[in-house]
């Protein structure tokens, strides 16, 4: 069972780590780093990842991953990388994405017409890209499964892998990784977030957020 992430220049770690970590613990799974070219792929905050085989030498697979970060913007830019993603998309079981990587998949065209979600603030550029947005934490819409910002990574992971090995499996791997959320703050959705704190992050965003409004739009168009 080949599973494959995509790596890219300003990639979030966590959005690859998180269903990574989960998903490599099912029996039989082996994990590849995809990228342009073999070698060191620098994440957003300057981690190094290791990208273990290119495009060209990526063998047929079980499950895409396509995760999310800054770097996304250029992703839409490079034409290599989407036909990569949409023949990979069109033979893989199951098509991943986590935060702004569901942005990625549906410039591939691998959500054309399907319901999916990215991270909260930026929803509405899946309906730029020709997706249907839903906001939820996991949304599965046939074989093409998203999840919400960054650490629903890891809910998403859990979730493929009870489908690849059934909930207990994947139960399995929750309590092995000891995945019980009780974070100190209820601050992870804008649903409870204080409305201050709120307004701070839609203006911290906003120049990035009309970036990503008028690229998804101008690629839409051009498609």
């Amino acid at each position: 069972m080949n599973l494959g992430f995509l790596l890219y220049p300003g990639v979030t770690a966590l959005d690859v780590v998180g269903p990574f970590e989960v998903l490599a613990r099912v029996s039989g799974a082996r994990a590849y780093f995809i990228a342009d070219r073999v070698g060191p792929v620098e994440a957003q905050h300057r981690l190094v990842l290791h990208a273990d085989t290119s495009f060209e030498e990526a063998p047929p697979l079980s499950v895409l991953c396509v995760p999310g970060g800054p770097g996304q913007l250029d992703c839409l830019d490079n034409p290599h990388l989407l036909r990569f993603l949409r023949a990979a998309g069109e033979r893989a079981q199951w098509v991943t994405g986590v935060c702004t990587g569901s942005l990625v998949l549906a410039a591939a065209g691998l959500l054309n017409g399907y319901r999916a979600t990215t991270h909260w603030r930026y929803l509405e550029c899946l309906r730029d890209l020709g997706a249907e947005p839903v906001s939820k934490r996991i949304v599965a819409d046939r074989n093409r499964i998203t999840g919400a910002g960054v650490s629903a990574g890891i809910d998403l992971g859990l979730f493929v892998a009870g489908l690849l090995a059934g909930e207990k499996t994947a139960q399995s791997i929750q309590l092995q990784i000891e995945y019980d959320p009780q974070p100190p703050f209820r601050s992870g959705s804008p649903d409870v977030a204080d409305p201050e704190i709120l307004d701070a992050i839609h203006e911290q965003t906003q120049a990035l957020y009309d970036r990503r409004r008028a690229q998804c739009r101008e690629f839409n168009s051009a498609a």
